[in-house]
């Protein structure tokens, strides 16, 4: 044990996504039943630091978390710290409150703080440890768009939740000889529609990453019906663009974008071009939601107690990654700005072409 005692900082930010709550339980549990070290969770993210939002973290706060979704610290979506709006004379305004933060750092004596998110989370942190603060990184987003690491935590869950919609839609998809979308989360990135797509057997996948044009899905439908398939099950991300963003589309399908997203205009289209009837299933937060899978479990437990050696070690400013299945740190400015996206003509688009799939291209 460390001749040392340190004080550890925790806080979660960014959406939610099934892991959280194993990640902080790792991480307490490793710090203070191998190194002896205090943990304090700051609450709700980086608001936690600005308002002295705290809790003194304990082995009996996070016994029976491992399969618990959400996180017992809150978090915050959207926050940007160094620009936060404030009341100024009955007026928002935008301040850095990046100085609250290194006081409340101070105040509570913490050696190093371990922040666990996804890029935007990531890169606030980054802007920290320029101003001095010791921060170790954990990669965490469903999307899995984080470089430099395998795999996020909270993926293979959302992977999971999505293939069980598939799986589902299919038979009703058949029964009534429909088209059948699932729009699921991924607006950079289609990791989640690639993989789930593979695994609930879609014959068509839509990506941000490959530009669709809406009459090549057509075909794709109509070619199934030829055949004697009289239904298509479609997945797509909610980020995937047409080909040509002026491809025909009327007032009432822009409309219908905006508000509603991308499965609902694909499906108007569809209708209009194939004469079949188009249904839309938008998973939205349920893929956030719920137990993380044995997978998930298996990754927070890994990523959390490397966070707390690497500070143990002294290997600040790094992301706890995962490379080649393999823990390794990773410099936290190799990560910043970057993002984590399906190459187009990788294994598993090749893979997937294989299978017969359309990506509408």
């Amino acid at each position: 044990m460390s001749g040392v005692k340190k004080k550890i900082g925790v806080l979660t930010g960014g959406g939610d996504c099934p892991g959280l709550n194993a990640v902080i339980r790792a991480i307490v549990k490793t710090a203070i039943n191998i190194y002896g070290y205090d943990v304090i969770g700051f609450k709700d993210g980086f608001e936690g630091l600005i308002f002295n939002h705290f809790k003194k973290l304990t082995l009996s706060d996070v016994s029976g978390l491992l399969d618990k979704g959400g996180t017992i610290l809150g978090t915050t979506n959207s926050f940007n710290p160094f620009k936060m709006l404030v009341d100024h004379d009955g007026e928002k305004q935008e301040r850095d409150m990046s100085g609250r933060m290194l006081d409340t750092l101070k105040l509570h004596e913490i050696d190093c703080l371990i922040v666990i998110g996804g890029n935007n989370t990531i890169r606030t942190a980054h802007k920290l440890t320029e101003l001095g603060v010791k921060v170790i990184a954990v990669p965490k987003t469903i999307e899995n768009d984080i470089p430099e690491t395998d795999m996020s935590f909270g993926f293979m869950t959302a992977v999971n939740t999505a293939t069980f919609a598939l799986d589902k839609l299919h038979s009703t998809a058949e029964s009534h000889h429909r088209v059948m979308i699932l729009e699921v989360m991924g607006r950079n990135a289609g990791w989640v529609a690639l993989e789930s797509g593979i695994a609930g057997g879609a014959d068509i996948i839509l990506i941000p990453e490959i530009p669709y044009d809406i009459h090549s899905v057509a075909r794709s439908i109509l070619k199934r019906k030829m055949s004697g398939k009289g239904f298509s099950i479609i997945c797509v991300s909610e980020g995937c663009k047409p080909i040509d963003s002026a491809q025909a589309q009327d007032e009432e399908c822009r409309e219908e974008f905006k508000h509603n997203g991308v499965g609902n205009r694909i499906s108007k289209e569809l209708e209009k071009l194939t004469q079949l009837e188009a249904r839309v299933t938008v998973l939205g937060y349920l893929q956030r939601g719920g137990e993380p899978s044995p997978f998930d479990r298996i990754l927070t437990t890994r990523l959390g107690v490397e966070a707390v050696n690497l500070a143990a070690q002294g290997q600040y400013n790094k992301m706890a990654g995962i490379l080649n299945q393999q823990l390794s740190p990773i410099d936290l400015s190799k990560v910043v700005g970057k993002s984590k996206t399906v190459p187009v003509d990788g294994e598993l688009v090749r893979i997937a072409r294989n299978m017969g799939v359309s990506f509408g291209d």
